[in-house]
């Protein structure tokens, strides 16, 4: 079970919008209500778009930042 120390990780460095949400929101359906996945990412907009996926589809965005050349995302699906 991915928990917040130990995720499922999704790499879309390198992708461009809409390539990080197609695949965070299919990578989100693998995993069970309550897991952990962190997004790695290259592109700027998922500074936007990441956030509001969360929010429109029900999931928590329990930390956001910025390292590394890119952004990172820990989500926890919601129910």
């Amino acid at each position: 079970m991915p928990t917040e120390s130990n995720p499922t990780q999704l790499d879309t460095r390198g992708l461009m919008c809409p390539e990080p949400v197609m695949l965070l929101h299919n990578a989100v359906r693998d995993i069970a209500t309550g897991d952990y996945l962190k997004v790695l990412a290259t592109d700027p907009s998922t500074q936007r778009d990441i956030p509001r996926f969360c929010g429109f589809l029900g999931h928590e965005l329990v930390e956001q930042g910025e390292g590394e050349g890119g952004y990172w995302y820990l989500i926890r699906k919601g129910g």
